[in-house]
């Protein structure tokens, strides 16, 4: 299936193909004649066209186009269904999240784990079962080179004398093995300390630091145990931790946004007056039960914070400024690979997530359901049940029928299987608001890289 997608922006005319990844910057004359372009001859687009621009400019446009698509920059056939490293995928695992605290010390009221115990009992990752789990990782992991741990809950400092231990354990398995893995703790910040934060920044390849924005933001949605704020108490520490990184490690600061904050642009830009200049504001994802949820009417003013927000970072990089918002960063030269492309993040093959008693859920999102426990690590064999594998290995793009026909399906990967689950019941179709607001950030990413390659950078 042949696909463009074109839209304008910023004073930019911008035309994707979908399949091929080309991205083009056209003019208003090549921009309207891709409405005509597949289903009408030259002779009837010159005529449908004859109020607004002269023949031979018609002509020279339309042979332009016409060798974009010669070329297979434009209108490209998709060949990445039959591409060999799809059919032939073989999914190993190389990524974990290992939920070493089901208990935290914040009440966040959008909370999905349900202030850190997933709806079950309070309980820490006992270090033997820490150590199993990676060690399940080396094992089901092939011939994958680099692998990743995310030490999650939860709140993970909450069990920190046993990430500590497992952080040296990695270390100690991983290079008789051949491995490389790359560990990242996302935390809410509360018990921070010197300690802590010279440990994360020694060791963690990434940190990811829960911050809502603005203090009455943040405060309203994270309150601590006792009600009271949060803010105060983890901000100087964020900034600690931040400004003490080493140069080659990473980090992001990380909010949710919902319809309490739908001017939320303006708590991206107070994280970058607190000095982060790498972040990421999420939109919260729950239904309509809760006064915060997003609903559809807030798209477009989403929308407009999203295209608004993008026109002020492209000036902001533009005048040298390091700011850089997780959303709106794109690669255009390359990409992610073929089967990330298509099949997204891997759960269920590719990523698992480890409750502290050694349950094997697909990710995150999915522990405490118990219907897709896939085994324990405590088992003698552990027997991952072929049919929830399979269930997961082919919910890919080919087989979301609201993706097939979807420009963004290579952008977006066919979104997230706990959503599309929990919204629809069905792993094979998509959340729809969810699908709206990663369109608008595709075309808000590309508007800004073709900003930066026009105008200097």
């Amino acid at each position: 299936m042949k696909l463009i997608h074109k839209y304008q922006m910023n004073g930019f005319n911008i035309v994707m193909d979908v399949n091929g990844g080309a991205v083009h910057l056209v003019d208003d004359i090549s921009y309207r004649i891709l409405d005509f372009y597949e289903e009408k001859t030259l002779t009837k687009i010159i005529e449908l066209l004859a109020n607004e621009y002269e023949k031979d400019k018609v002509i020279d446009a339309y042979n332009e186009l016409k060798e974009l698509e010669n070329e297979g920059l434009l209108f490209s056939i998709d060949e990445y269904k039959d591409h060999p490293s799809f059919v032939n995928r073989q999914p190993v695992v190389k990524a974990l999240c290992l939920n070493v605290a089901h208990d935290c010390n914040l009440k966040c009221k959008y909370c999905f784990a349900k202030q850190g115990d997933f709806g079950g009992r309070a309980e820490l990752m006992p270090l033997d079962i820490g150590k199993k789990a990676i060690d399940f990782l080396i094992e089901r992991s092939g011939n994958r080179r680099n692998l990743e741990v995310d030490f999650f809950g939860g709140e993970p400092l909450m069990n920190w004398e046993v990430v500590k231990e497992l952080v040296k354990y990695g270390r100690e398995k991983e290079k008789p093995a051949g491995k490389n893995i790359r560990f990242t703790i996302t935390t809410n910040g509360v018990l921070l300390d010197d300690e802590k934060i010279n440990f994360i920044n020694e060791n963690m390849h990434n940190a990811v630091l829960s911050l809502d924005g603005r203090k009455d933001v943040h405060d309203g949605m994270r309150p601590t145990v006792n009600d009271k704020g949060s803010y105060d108490i983890v901000v100087p520490k964020f900034r600690k931790l931040v400004s003490q990184r080493p140069k080659d490690k990473y980090y992001y600061v990380r909010g949710t946004f919902t319809r309490d904050n739908l001017d939320f642009s303006k708590d991206v830009n107070h994280f970058y007056d607190l000095g982060f200049e790498l972040t990421s504001i999420e939109p919260v994802v729950d239904d309509e039960s809760n006064p915060f949820a997003l609903r559809d009417s807030d798209l477009p003013m989403i929308f407009k914070e999203y295209e608004d927000y993008a026109i002020e970072l492209a000036e902001r990089q533009l005048k040298g400024e390091k700011n850089k918002f997780f959303h709106f960063t794109i690669d255009l030269n390359q990409g992610p690979c073929v089967i990330k492309r298509i099949t997204g993040c891997g759960a269920g093959n590719e990523y698992v997530s480890i409750t502290p008693n050694g349950d094997i859920y697909p990710c995150h999102q999915f522990v405490g359901k118990d219907e897709y426990i896939l085994g324990n690590l405590n088992d003698e064999e552990i027997e991952i049940p072929e049919e929830i594998k399979s269930m997961f290995r082919e919910a890919h793009v080919y087989n979301k029928e609201a993706c097939q026909k979807c420009w963004n399906k290579f952008y977006c990967s066919g979104g997230c299987h706990a959503n599309a689950i929990n919204f629809n019941g069905d792993i094979k179709q998509p959340y729809d608001l969810g699908c709206q607001m990663q369109k608008k950030r595709t075309e808000c990413a590309i508007m800004i890289q073709a900003k930066l390659m026009t105008q200097g950078q």
